[in-house]
């Protein structure tokens, strides 16, 4: 993957549930993580006491994070209804020229801030709860 602009990376939500993604925000910063937890079965036998680990199991999980501010009232709405009723929900994220992450994920953190000359900003942390999928870009 060559080198792509951060603000292509676009965070979008199935807000009607019927798969299709609309941007909810302007994110300046974003991150996405994936993690695998590991199921150690080193037994007093391992060869030279190296750790062995069990291939195909253990935990997957993916995280995304980011801060910006809202696209709309709209958009602001959806994410705080989704955020305080704990809504799992269907999100998607575009990564350029590399493809699309989409899954279900719950909003784990979303914080609001803002200095007295500017807007009010957000910050936003969600977590997968489901299997996802990976689209290559075409």
């Amino acid at each position: 993957m060559v080198a792509q602009r951060g603000k292509d990376l676009i965070l979008k939500l199935d807000l009607a549930g019927d798969g299709t993604y609309a941007t909810v925000a302007g994110l300046r910063s974003k991150r996405l993580a994936f993690n695998s937890e590991t199921v150690d079965i080193t037994d007093a036998e391992s060869e030279g006491r190296w750790r062995k680990l069990l291939a195909g199991s253990g935990v997957q999980r993916a995280s995304i994070s980011g801060s910006g501010i809202f696209k709309d009232a709209a958009s602001d709405a959806a994410i705080r209804e989704r955020f305080f009723n704990g809504t799992i929900a269907q999100w998607q994220l575009a990564i350029p020229s590399f493809g699309f992450v989409t899954g279900p994920f719950q909003i784990t953190a979303l914080e609001y801030s803002g200095n007295h000359d500017g807007e009010v900003v957000f910050e936003i942390a969600l977590e997968s709860a489901g299997k996802l999928t990976f689209t290559e870009a075409a």
